[in-house]
């Protein structure tokens, strides 16, 4: 039997190789070291960027052993125990060449390679070496073979021992010149951009997209050791994607990308859920808060972590410096549910969160000094195109940010500090076709992620154009960005009050979830929680119709998210007295318990019985009687006992109460408007 890998769950530069097992017979062996030969020879016609010696040689000397095997199976050839060990030999020494060519002729793997040439050398002399000891021993006298073959076979043995395999002149000097490029980042010297572009063409690296596939596998192997928890390389690999990124940005002036953006941007519009994990970290350890509590400050913090620091004896607020007046923590409700519907949506426990978080805790600091330089310049050189640049040039400037600022937090702030953020909203404001609209409009949503983006963009004017593209938007992509963007900005206090108390917001919100693609519904839906974060907002709300075409997604949606968005929406409304006899005028009563018996998001249940609880409270008997009347409700309600959150149990389990209540009620005789309630009302 052999064994065989796949190939894409394999890490660059490692060769699971096997032997072949004892009991395989030799017809088999001899058939699969022909094809391993062939797939070896057949790399002659792919582009080897690096070790070009070693390479071309490793398959010179494999394509003549391809003779001798072929020549065995053609004629029949018995072959003995000890000559069958020797093939075996072969065949494992056969398969780490083949990993090795595959990873010197990956893509995006060229400068990577390029930084290891010494190790990759010592790799293709390695099994070669093995090629060399198994062809020494073996029992060529007892194969009846041609002379010339054997004597073919003697001589690459031969050169399997003498051979040097050391890494190309040229490969070095190329690596020598990276190297000093990074050394020279932390000090504050830029690259030589003539010298970068000499490197580039050595690794055939000619254009944006060959130095973008270059970024995207750097980006790549630092998730990879990560998450093997391995992270030696990390600092090297995150200094090459330093400097790969200025390259793409600098050097690569002519944007030969922008054809394949225009689909690509469709398929990377933000899809906002009424969570965002990033808003969830702890300052303090910055992991995703589990019990989310406000100081006297305002500030949320993780309840163990802010208990540890007052127990310590300080008295101030760690995040703004300020002192507290109190010490008292008061529980963040809303943060929390949040929290919890983002762990159910992923399905990790929350106590087993922190290693997740950390995927987005390791951006907040550069991977390296090179790295911070090279981000350093990289954001000056594009805050200055933003300005002065052509009309392409500025278009190719927002568009790289979009890229660095996708899920970097330093990236993050280094383009913010540089002064991007006004040139891109003026770019904005003038641009006249919707790739420009797009491509700015997606930088800003992206910066305005960093708690700095927000207070820029709003103090410089951005809100307005913004808005304008919410309601005259050239593109429903644009529209839908636009509508992330608010969600961001309203996560500040004041800048939802701003944004709440702007007349054309809500209404050009709600046209979004009447008109716009599954995507823009659930940004719409999404900007509209996150106004409702503030109280000020929920009149405004109300009175722009948003509660009807919430419950028209809840009867006619199929997508699991937007229904689950529209119900926390729906929950925050139902709180207030005003906004429960709203959703009473809609079929809320026999819509809501369907859907808590049919979807399996337990996060949508959760907030289904959120919602039912507060319509009973609310909306008095009457809408107690009708919810009683449905018999399937109760067996929903003890599922969510068992298997929801605590959160969920405890609403659930409030709810249940409720209707025995009325059902206790109900059978000693008293009248429905007997159970208590806070203000009975009609419903339908």
């Amino acid at each position: 039997m052999i064994l065989k890998f796949d190939q894409t769950d394999r890490r660059i530069l490692t060769f699971p190789a096997v032997h072949p097992c004892e009991g395989i017979s030799p017809a088999t062996l001899l058939s699969s070291l022909i094809d391993l030969s062939q797939n070896i020879c057949n790399y002659q016609s792919k582009l080897f960027a690096t070790q070009r010696k070693n390479a071309r040689e490793t398959i010179r000397q494999i394509g003549l052993l391809l003779l001798f095997f072929e020549e065995i199976r053609d004629r029949g050839l018995v072959l003995s125990d000890s000559a069958l060990l020797c093939f075996s030999e072969l065949h494992h020494a056969f398969q780490k060449v083949q990993f090795l060519l595959e990873d010197c002729t990956r893509e995006g793997a060229r400068l990577w390679i390029l930084m290891k040439c010494q190790l990759v050398a010592t790799h293709f002399r390695a099994p070669i070496r093995e090629i060399a000891t198994a062809l020494d021993v073996l029992p060529l006298n007892l194969i009846d073979v041609g002379g010339e073959v054997k004597e073919l076979v003697g001589l690459i043995a031969k050169q399997a021992r003498k051979g040097k395999f050391e890494p190309d002149p040229v490969d070095e000097w190329a690596s020598k010149q990276v190297f000093s490029v990074l050394d020279h980042f932390p000090m504050g010297v830029e690259p030589d951009s003539s010298l970068m572009k000499r490197v580039l063409d050595n690794l055939e690296i000619r254009n944006w997209n060959d130095c973008n596939k270059e970024i995207k596998f750097l980006e790549e192997q630092i998730g990879f050791q990560c998450s093997d928890c391995d992270e030696r390389e990390v600092p090297f690999l995150s200094s090459l994607l330093g400097l790969m990124s200025y390259c793409r940005g600098v050097i690569f002036e002519t944007w030969n990308n922008r054809n394949n953006d225009q689909s690509d941007a469709r398929h990377s519009i933000e899809a906002l859920s009424c969570i965002n994990r990033e808003d969830f970290r702890c300052p303090i350890s910055l992991e995703l808060m589990t019990d989310p509590v406000t100081v006297s400050t305002g500030q949320t913090y993780d309840r163990s972590s802010i208990e540890r620091w007052l127990k310590a004896g300080n008295m101030t607020c760690p995040k703004t410096g300020e002192r507290l007046t109190s010490t008292e923590l008061v529980p963040n409700t809303t943060l929390r549910k949040l929290i919890q519907q983002f762990f159910a949506e992923v399905g990790i426990c929350a106590s087993k969160s922190g290693s997740r978080s950390r995927d987005v805790a390791r951006t907040i600091s550069p991977g390296s000094p090179a790295a911070a330089e090279a981000m350093k310049f990289l954001s000056g050189f594009l805050a200055t195109r933003l300005v002065s640049g052509s009309s392409e040039q500025k278009t190719k400037a927002a568009y790289e940010i979009r890229l660095l600022a996708k899920s970097n937090i330093f990236n993050r702030s280094c383009l913010i500090e540089a002064g991007t953020i006004l040139p891109l909203i003026n770019l904005l404001s003038s641009s006249l076709d919707r790739h420009t609209q797009e491509t700015a409009l997606s930088a800003l949503l992206k910066l305005s992620k960093h708690t700095c983006g927000k207070k820029e963009m709003i103090e410089s004017g951005g809100l307005k154009p913004i808005l304008a593209v919410l309601k005259r938007g050239l593109s429903l992509e644009a529209k839908q960005m636009a509508a992330a963007t608010i969600f961001y900005l309203a996560s500040v206090k004041s800048y939802g009050k701003l944004i709440g108390e702007t007349p054309e917001v809500v209404p050009a919100l709600v046209e979004l979830i009447k008109d716009g693609t599954t995507c823009g519904k659930k940004n719409g839906v999404v900007a509209i929680f996150g106004l409702l974060l503030h109280p000020a907002n929920h009149q405004r709300v109300l009175a722009s119709g948003s509660v009807p075409l919430l419950m028209d997604i809840l009867s006619s949606s199929n997508n699991i998210e937007l229904i689950a968005d529209s119900l926390a929406v729906l929950a925050i409304i139902a709180e207030s007295v005003d906004g429960t006899l709203t959703i009473l005028q809609t079929s809320a009563l026999s819509t809501i318990p369907r859907i808590l018996r049919s979807l399996p998001s337990r996060t949508a249940r959760e907030y289904c019985v959120t919602v039912l609880l507060s319509l009973c409270k609310n909306g008095g008997a009457e809408a107690i009687a009708i919810l009683a009347k449905d018999h399937n409700l109760m067996s929903s309600l003890y599922s969510l006992l068992t298997d929801g959150t605590s959160h969920g149990s405890s609403k659930a389990r409030a709810l249940i109460r409720i209707l025995h209540k009325f059902h206790g009620t109900s059978s000693s005789g008293m009248t429905a408007s007997a159970v208590p309630c806070e203000r009975p009302v009609h419903v339908r």
